[in-house]
């Protein structure tokens, strides 16, 4: 079956007579976007259905596409034979995972050409670097006030970290560098199922999974717009966490394919446990903190970056994962662990696991190191 887009595509091709260049340009598309649609379009025409052949070579059955036969099992009459066949199917993973693959590409396709440039400052401070750390957002999570104290859901997610964000570009100088630096755990969940995928923790959740991911990728792109406007250069880290491993390692193929073509924007979209940021003397490594132990991280850091840990002075590790402050400075580095703006689950509550609630900006200069840090509070958010 085609979708709307595929269907425009192929019209499109068809009102300039099969000058593909010219379909693309009408739909305001580039060329090798256009190419790959019309391709995929094609594709679906031939790749809809599989017949399935029935004694005597009739087709009995088809298959939808991402399906395989596994078998037949039938109905017999001890003097008419066969009265009645069931065809067993199972799901074609691998086709299925092309599909899906082809579904995004599709998405990020239509996305590139409706977002519109944002102008460049015009004025930034070259010796800077602004890191906004979000600590385990959990979009997907949902809490009720009477039995944690506190209401939570996607809508109240979205609302609140955008909030957040503008507060803190706001407050924060002009840097010349920024970096949207997410901790790990952005969503709540990972799969059809709600539980955590290591252990099969049961976890309340929030409505369906693609509505979490529509309004997650959505706050997402709003707050790196928000950054563009404040800062010359944006990043993007999204450490995988133990609640999302497959989801936060899609958002970097995402977001790498819809900012492709805007010089402004970098995603961090190695596919590692940790990541590095290196400014001047500075160095920051990310990662969400349920595979390794703090006292660790410093020597992970310098086996992994020995040049880096090499030309820094001033070094950091942040992790997630544990929703609470803490800083832990050992030899050569801090490590450190931030809050969440999300609260506490029926689980965390009932366990007696409280913190407070935020989110920071932390301001680095190539030479010196850190030199300021904002501070936006959930009393913040609420009295605004």
């Amino acid at each position: 079956m085609l979708t709307p887009r595929q269907q425009e595509a192929l019209d499109a091709v068809d009102a300039h007579g099969g000058n593909v260049s010219a379909a693309g340009r009408s739909l305001n598309i580039t060329k090798r976007g256009f190419e790959r649609l019309v391709k995929r379009a094609r594709a679906a025409i031939t790749k809809n259905t599989v017949p399935v052949p029935g004694p005597g070579g009739i087709t009995i059955h088809e298959l939808w596409d991402g399906q395989k036969l596994k078998g037949y099992s039938g109905c017999f009459h001890h003097e008419k034979g066969e009265i009645m066949r069931w065809v067993k199917t199972n799901e074609d993973l691998d086709r299925t995972l092309e599909i899906l693959s082809q579904q995004i590409e599709s998405w990020v396709s239509d996305l590139q050409h409706k977002i519109a440039p944002i102008q460049a400052p015009k004025v930034c401070y070259d010796d800077l670097m602004t890191c906004y750390p979000m600590g385990d957002p959990h979009f997907g999570l949902y809490c009720w006030a009477k039995e944690v104290g506190n209401d939570f859901n996607l809508d109240i997610a979205e609302a609140e970290l955008f909030a957040a964000v503008d507060y803190l570009v706001h407050q924060s100088p002009p840097s010349h560098r920024a970096v949207l630096v997410n901790l790990g755990d952005f969503f709540h969940y990972d799969s059809m199922e709600n539980l955590t995928p290591a252990s099969g923790h049961v976890l309340d959740s929030d409505t369906r999974p693609q509505r979490m991911i529509d309004i997650g990728i959505r706050a997402l792109r709003r707050c790196l717009q928000r950054m563009l406007e404040k800062h010359e250069i944006v990043e993007m880290i999204n450490a995988p966490g133990n609640h999302d491993p497959i989801l936060s390692r899609a958002m970097n193929v995402f977001f790498r394919n819809i900012y492709e073509n805007e010089p402004r924007i970098k995603i961090y979209d190695e596919p590692t446990t940790r990541h590095y940021i290196e400014h001047g003397k500075c160095l920051i490594g990310v990662t969400h903190g349920d595979k390794t132990k703090d006292p660790s991280l410093p020597g992970i850091m310098a086996t992994e970056m020995p040049e880096a840990w090499g030309r820094t002075r001033f070094r950091h590790f942040w992790r997630g994962h544990h929703h609470h402050d803490s800083v832990l400075e050992l030899n050569g580095c801090k490590v450190e662990q931030f809050r969440t703006l999300a609260p506490g689950d029926a689980y965390a509550v009932g366990h007696g696991y409280l913190s407070g609630r935020d989110m920071k900006a932390v301001v680095f200069h190539r030479e010196y190191g850190e030199q300021a840090r904002f501070t936006c509070g959930i009393d913040v958010l609420k009295a605004a």
